[in-house]
Formats: C-alpha cells, sequence, structure tokens
C-alpha cells in the first residue's frame, strides 16, 4: 500500500530522488560536467538538476513510452551527479548493512537504485508545465547539511518537495542524501519496506533482492 502511494505522488508531481547518491555525469550534448561553482550551494545544484531534469522530459517526452531505455539511461546519469545513492541505500538497509556481503551490498545498491530511477522517470513523464521554485534560499556560510525546498504547483494545488543535502569532505560538494514528498520521507518509506523484506524472508537478501522491483 505504502509502495502503491507513493508511485502514485511519483506520477503526480515529483521532481526527486532518490533517489536517493552517485557519480559523474554527461551532460546531454555528452561533454562532461565538472566541478563548477554550482555545485558548492546546495541551492544551486538543485537548480541545476532541475533545470536538467527539465529539459530531459523535453527531449524524451513526445516519443515516450518507446524510448523508456534511453530516457532511464539519461536520467540514470544526470542523477549520478547530484545524489548519493550509496549513502541513501546504506540508510534503507539499515542494521543490515554491516551483516551481509560487500557482492550482496553492491547488488542491493543496483537493484534500489534502479528501480527508484525508473518509478521517478515514470512520475516525471507527468509534468506538464507545472511551476518549480525554491522557497527557502539563504546563506549557506559554515553549514554542513541543510534542507532545500521547493514547491510545485499547478493551477489548483501546491506540493512541498524537501531535499537533505549533505556537504562531502572531499571536494566541497553538496549531494542529496534524502527527498520528502508531501510529507513522505522516501528513506524511511523504503527503509520499512525493506526491513518488511528482510522479516518476510528470514534475513535472505537475495530474495529481498529479486522481490524489490
Amino acid at each position: 500500500m505504502v509502495k502503491k502511494k507513493i508511485k502514485n505522488l511519483l506520477r503526480a508531481k515529483v521532481i526527486f530522488c532518490c533517489s536517493l547518491a552517485f557519480l559523474i555525469t554527461p551532460s546531454l550534448q555528452g561533454a562532461e560536467i565538472k566541478t563548477e561553482s554550482f555545485r558548492q550551494n546546495p541551492f544551486e545544484s538543485v537548480d541545476k538538476m532541475t533545470e536538467q531534469l527539465l529539459d530531459i522530459i523535453e527531449i524524451y517526452k513526445s516519443d515516450y513510452p518507446d524510448n523508456e531505455d534511453a530516457y532511464f539511461s539519461s536520467l540514470n546519469q544526470l542523477m549520478g551527479d547530484f545524489v548519493d545513492f550509496n549513502f541513501v541505500a546504506r540508510r534503507v538497509m539499515g542494521k543490515y548493512h554491516s551483516n551481509i556481503s560487500p557482492e550482496q551490498r553492491k547488488d542491493f545498491i543496483d537493484v534500489f537504485r534502479r528501480g527508484l530511477i525508473e518509478s521517478y522517470g515514470r512520475g516525471l513523464m507527468a509534468y506538464s508545465n507545472e511551476s518549480i521554485t525554491i522557497v527557502n534560499r539563504q546563506e549557506v556560510k559554515s553549514l554542513k547539511r541543510i534542507i532545500v525546498k521547493q514547491e510545485i504547483r499547478d493551477s489548483v494545488s501546491t506540493f512541498p518537495l524537501q531535499y537533505l543535502l549533505f556537504k562531502k569532505k572531499t571536494d566541497q560538494t553538496w549531494v542529496i542524501v534524502n527527498v520528502s514528498l508531501n510529507g513522505i520521507n522516501l528513506t524511511k518509506t523504503f527503509g520499512s519496506q525493506f526491513q518488511n523484506s528482510m522479516k518476510r524472508y528470514s534475513g535472505d537478501l537475495n530474495k529481498v533482492i529479486q522481490d524489490w522491483l
């Protein structure tokens, strides 16, 4: 039921996820995105991600779903530059993270990322020129974590969207580590789903992975 609600919300108005961490991304023109100044500011980083997401939607929407594989691939590359999927997946696994093998950990991260990108991508296709605005822009100064708040508005409704970002120690750039949509915390929601699946399959992670998508 919870999973169905998440998918419905994503289909309605999501500009995420996910993800939920996350890599070096080529742009739509194939040129490599370098560590630009916007990566040093969480608000500018979310702005840039949103801008590039909308570009991808515009490119693929007219032929969707015939081009779904290429569309998901572009989303996966883009989100990899802004989201720390490894961190998010660790949070989702919770206490089980340290009790599984590195290979199992990698397998779950891969299937988790794939599922998130595909659900997110299908939801994004519902986008139809709604207004997307950051509503809490502020000075970052010495902060190491921050919540960036967006509002997605259409003619009748407003959907609050919050990104939690952490500042990386290695290069001082910001990455998304959680998303809350309309008050639903995606990391906690998927974490509950993971724990329930582990209980259902008596701790058999391989079965959890097979059943995740």
